[in-house]
């Protein structure tokens, strides 16, 4: 058997996966989490084989408690089902140690082979998001850039933005007009619209995360 810990917030899409899972002969659900910073306490209580982690998870996302899982419970695989087909979220799962990385409309077969590939040492990628992933613009942001443009897109003003990154208000409206240069955009919004479409954007905790689907720049 294997030993799946499922962490997805949303009660009925959570209960769904738990009868799909269930109904395979090889896979056993041995906990269930519906808040983020539940992920590694449940994962070390229960050390189940493989965890199929939400990414947009409540509080603690589901990239960061993978990471830590992993650190904590190395024997415990990981997959994440999420939305969020982005070049950047898979980039952020494989530096996690995700093994398995799902877009939720993939279909529930592709899902449990999946797990049962993860569960043998295999790493499975989405093949649409890695061909996006490739296909992706390179990134012409610094990382203090994209730190800047992610407040940014959160709704955080200039004054907000200085105090969350210990800048001044005239270094941060710097960086918003180099951004906007970079990126060829006319705008503040209009650049946060194109790095979110590049897959550049990591969206903060309780952005919409499906919104953010990939979608090359035309």
């Amino acid at each position: 058997m294997i030993r799946l810990m499922l962490a997805e917030d949303m009660h009925l899409i959570r209960k769904a996966l738990v009868a799909l899972l269930s109904s395979e002969d090889d896979l056993e659900v041995v906990a269930e989490a519906d808040k983020g910073e539940d992920i590694v306490r449940l994962g070390c209580l229960r050390r189940p084989d493989v965890a199929v982690l939400d990414i947009g998870m409540p509080g603690v996302d589901g990239i960061t408690a993978a990471a830590e899982l992993h650190r904590r419970l190395p024997s415990c695989k990981t997959v994440v089902l999420t939305g969020l087909g982005t070049p950047m979220a898979l980039r952020k799962a494989l530096d996690a140690g995700v093994r398995g990385f799902v877009v939720k409309d993939a279909s529930p077969g592709h899902l449990v082979d999946c797990i049962r590939r993860v569960s043998k040492g295999e790493r499975v990628i989405d093949p649409e998001l890695a061909v996006a992933a490739l296909d992706a613009d390179s990134n012409p942001l610094t990382a203090r850039e994209l730190d800047v443009l992610e407040s940014a897109a959160g709704g955080a003003t200039v004054g907000e933005i200085a105090d969350r990154l210990s800048l001044s208000r005239g270094t941060v409206r710097n960086y918003l007009s180099r951004i906007i240069t970079k990126v060829g955009a006319r705008s503040r919004v209009e650049a946060i619209q194109i790095a979110s479409e590049c897959g550049w954007l990591w969206p903060a905790p309780g952005r919409d995360l499906g919104i953010l689907r990939y979608r090359p720049r035309r």
